[in-house]
Formats: structure tokens, sequence, C-alpha cells
């Protein structure tokens, strides 16, 4: 079993940055391979960045690249996006999600393939 705590969200002005935190627990941390995904009333849980399990790849929503970054600290066993640049468009509650499959590029994106979520953070962006 896995568990996630995300941290790091907030109110935040247009233009703005934000680092969100997943701390993780309850399985090696190096063989996860972890997402954030993001979710706004009515809507499915939209991609955000992935980064895969050994630190062997990263993918990231196309409109998004440039303006987020994920790394993983595998010795903290926590995970991390840097939002930089934040628009109102980018308010969410934002989740972490992990994997226990070494998943394939284009699988990165799919929710459906991880099987731990943590509760989420919201991040609201507004002047």
């Amino acid at each position: 079993q896995v568990q996630l705590l995300e941290s790091g969200g907030g109110l935040v002005h247009p233009g703005g940055s934000l680092r969100l935190s997943c701390e993780a627990s309850g399985r090696a941390f190096i063989d996860l391979t972890l997402a954030w995904f993001r979710q706004i009333p009515g809507n499915g849980r939209e991609f955000v960045a992935a980064v895969k399990r050994n630190n062997y790849g990263t993918s990231y929503k196309n409109s998004l690249k440039g303006r987020v970054t994920i790394s993983r600290d595998n010795a903290k066993k926590t995970l991390y996006l840097q939002m930089n640049n934040l628009e109102p468009d980018d308010t969410a509650v934002y989740f972490c999600a992990a994997s226990t499959r070494g998943l394939i590029t284009s699988s990165l994106a799919d929710d459906q393939q991880y099987e731990h979520w943590g509760q989420g953070t919201q991040v609201t962006v507004s002047s």
C-alpha cells in the first residue's frame, strides 16, 4: 500500500509561483511511477506531469510545458511540482498519484493507470 500526502497549495496572484509537495510512504519510493493531476468541479482529472520510476524520464501536458517542472527526491520520498507564471485557469485541486507499475510514456497521462492517490491540495490563482 502507498500513502500520499500533498501540501503547498494556496492562493496566489496571477504570475506568481507555487511549489507543491507530495510525501509518500508504504513502498519503495524509487520503484513508483509518479504524477500530478488536477481537477476542477464538474470535470474529470487532467494530467499535468509525470516522472517515471528511477527518474527514467518525465512527461508534461503540452500546454503547461515551460511553466511547470516535476521532480522527485528519492531520499526524501517526496514528489514536487514547481509551477511558475500561474494563470487563473490553473485554479484546481492538484492530486499526487502513484503507480507501482513501470508505465510507458504513452500511458503516463492516463489516470486509470495509477492505483494510489492523495487527498489533493487546492491551488487558487486570483487577483
